[in-house]
């Protein structure tokens, strides 16, 4: 059994409430994610996870309750959002212009800027050629980014949030459209992640859950609940790979 502390707890929601005008969003919504956990947020479209998303990376605020992101919180009491500078996020899919001359190595990059008059080091370098080889696309680094495929793109914006060595991975629907040879590399990255990260991914696609979730959380009606398959450990959740969470499971 793993045992955790308080202390090693990264993100927190604590009786989280968040509406879009009379429409309820989540409704005191609690959970909280240790250090090195790999983690599922499962639920269908509307439930409530793209707003989970926007407080955990700072873009909202609660009404009620409070966000705790590696000890700093976004509660609407003190009126701030959490730092998300220790946060690598991998969007469903990004918006770019396909006629802009950008090379995979050029995205990947971007994961390492700071600040634009900080200088480009050999540590920037070392960390674009890592976060390219994690995900299998070194090959490509010279590449126009728009002639890849869509799921070699995905992985190129797992390269990107790679290459700032998250100690939190957040991924939005990751395999959504992705071809089962990406889908299989982009497992074999998070496996050799696993337990140096904490990630977590986000989808509402129940009939996927990797062998490599810790924990499932399932959000439905702003609600969320842990949900755990079988005789395991409450803090150590293995659900099998491709097996369907029941529909009863999210309360």
């Amino acid at each position: 059994m793993i045992h955790h502390s308080s202390k090693d707890i990264v993100l927190r929601f604590d009786n989280v409430s968040f509406s879009y005008g009379e429409t309820k969003a989540l409704d005191a919504a609690s959970f909280h994610v240790h250090q090195g956990e790999f983690i599922a947020l499962v639920g269908a479209n509307g439930a409530g996870k793209t707003t989970t998303l926007k407080l955990i990376l700072g873009l909202e605020r609660p009404e009620s309750g409070s966000v705790f992101l590696f000890g700093e919180t976004g509660g609407k009491e003190r009126g701030n959002t959490p730092r998300i500078d220790k946060a690598g996020y991998v969007p469903q899919q990004a918006a770019y212009d396909k006629a802009f001359p950008v090379s995979v190595e050029g995205v990947v990059r971007m994961g390492r800027l700071r600040s634009l008059s900080r200088k480009f080091t050999a540590e920037d370098r070392n960390a674009i050629t890592e976060a390219l080889e994690q995900v299998g696309l070194r090959h490509v680094a010279k590449r126009p980014y728009n002639a890849l495929s869509g799921g070699e793109r995905r992985r190129v914006l797992l390269a990107r949030a790679l290459a700032s060595k998250p100690p939190l991975l957040i991924l939005d629907e990751p395999t959504a459209n992705m071809d089962a040879e990406s889908e299989e590399r982009l497992f074999h990255t998070l496996g050799a992640l696993k337990g140096s990260a904490t990630i977590l991914i986000v989808t509402h696609d129940r009939d996927f859950v990797s062998s490599l979730v810790d924990r499932a959380l399932c959000i439905e009606k702003g609600k969320i609940v842990q949900h755990e398959l079988g005789a395991v450990d409450q803090e150590n959740l293995h659900v099998l790979h491709k097996e369907s969470i029941p529909g009863d499971a999210c309360l």
